[in-house]
Formats: C-alpha cells, sequence, structure tokens
C-alpha cells in the first residue's frame, strides 16, 4: 500500500521533469494565471479523465465532477464553481458530460435505499420521472440504462441554463454555450448530443427568465444603441 502511494509522487518527479524538457517556462507560466474557455462539468468516476480524453493541457479546461454529473442548484458547489467560471473565467463553452456504465445511473434506477447517497441520487430519479414513459418502453436493461444517461445529461444541461449568471453572461456576449457530451467507455468516443441551447433559451424564458430582457437582445449585436 505505501509502495502505491509513493508511486504517485516518483510519477510527479517524471511528469515535471519531461514538462520542462519541452518548455524550461512550463511551470512560470502555469501559475502566472488561468484563461480556460471551457468548463467541464463531469462524473467522479476514476474510468473518465477529462483532460485526457479531450486532448486538452493544463490551463485549458475548468473542470468540476460529482457522482453522475449532477447541477443541482441547492448544490453550492457545482453552483459557485459555475457562477467563478462564468463571471471570472468567462468561459465560452459549459459542458456536461455523462458516461456510459455510470454507477450513478444505474443505483438511480434500482429500488434500493442507499443511506446518504438518496437525496444526491433523487434529482437523477426525477429525470426518470420526467421520462419514466419512454424509459419503461425500452426493453433491454443496458439500453435503458443508456438512455437515462443521455436524459440526465439533458436535464443537467437545463439546470444550468436557469441559473441567472448564465442568463445574463449569454444576454451580453452570446456566450456561454450549454453542450451535453456522453463518452463513451467502450469506444472512447466522445458522443454530442446536440443540445439546442437557444431553442431551450426560448422554451424556458417565460418561467426560468431571471433577466427580464428580452433572449435576443445582446450587447454585442446592439453596440450602437448603448
Amino acid at each position: 500500500m505505501k509502495k502505491s502511494y509513493e508511486r504517485i509522487f516518483e510519477n510527479n518527479k517524471k511528469w515535471l521533469e519531461s514538462q520542462l524538457v519541452d518548455n524550461p517556462d512550463f511551470f512560470k507560466t502555469l501559475s502566472a494565471t488561468q484563461s480556460p474557455e471551457y468548463l467541464y462539468i463531469g462524473c467522479s468516476d476514476s474510468r473518465v479523465s477529462a483532460e485526457e480524453m479531450m486532448g486538452m493541457k493544463p490551463g485549458e479546461l475548468f473542470v468540476h465532477r460529482n457522482i453522475a454529473n449532477v447541477v443541482n442548484t441547492l448544490d453550492m458547489s457545482s453552483t459557485a464553481v459555475i457562477q467563478y467560471a462564468v463571471e471570472h473565467l468567462q468561459v465560452k463553452h459549459i459542458i456536461v458530460c455523462g458516461h456510459y456504465g455510470c454507477g450513478g445511473i444505474k443505483a438511480a434506477m434500482t429500488p434500493e435505499d442507499l443511506g446518504l447517497l438518496n437525496p444526491w441520487l433523487r434529482t437523477i430519479r426525477d429525470v426518470y420521472r420526467l421520462h419514466q414513459t419512454e424509459l419503461d418502453a425500452i426493453e433491454d436493461e443496458q439500453k435503458r440504462y443508456d438512455r437515462l444517461v443521455e436524459l440526465n445529461v439533458q436535464e443537467q444541461c437545463i439546470n444550468v441554463i436557469k441559473m441567472a449568471c448564465v442568463q445574463e453572461e449569454y444576454l451580453i456576449d452570446e456566450y456561454p454555450i450549454v453542450h451535453g457530451w456522453v463518452f463513451d467507455m467502450r469506444s472512447g468516443k466522445i458522443i454530442d448530443l446536440e443540445i439546442d441551447f437557444e431553442q431551450i433559451l426560448k422554451d424556458i424564458q417565460k418561467i426560468y427568465n431571471l433577466t427580464d430582457s428580452n433572449w435576443v437582445m445582446s450587447r454585442k449585436n446592439n453596440k450602437n444603441l448603448i
């Protein structure tokens, strides 16, 4: 056990040495500031590494992870990350990424008392409830789990779009854009669910409009009027 722990520091030493070979100023640049264009909201599953599967380098991706990539407005962790990314880092894209074979999704579809996990999984079970007719019609169990993974991503994207900071920033600069992805561990591919961000904004405007403004109005398009 001790050797496996010490291996982490050995790997770190090899990694930093390799970075300095390629770029002697790597850590000087890295420590100066960060200006990522992407906020990635993903699952905590140890098999899904955001930077690695996206081919990103340190500083290019702002990351938040939790069980089953849930965005719950009562969860201060996820909401704080989103607000910081939008207002201070001014990310251009927010990506909600689920993955097939997600244990949290499977647990949410299992009739079992899981103790402290129950409140967290309830958010996913709410997604199941919203789409119960479609999901129950899928006879193949694995395909049913896969479909809930996709639907959960879609609903979490909507939860992101509901947030005032996202609405307000998009109204001003026409970003961030919210995207929904699924990572297929069986093939290694990232699947874009092609979430229609602008249409979702229009669909939820009546209920979740927190800006008291017209979505089509933006300072970018109307700078001559300001």
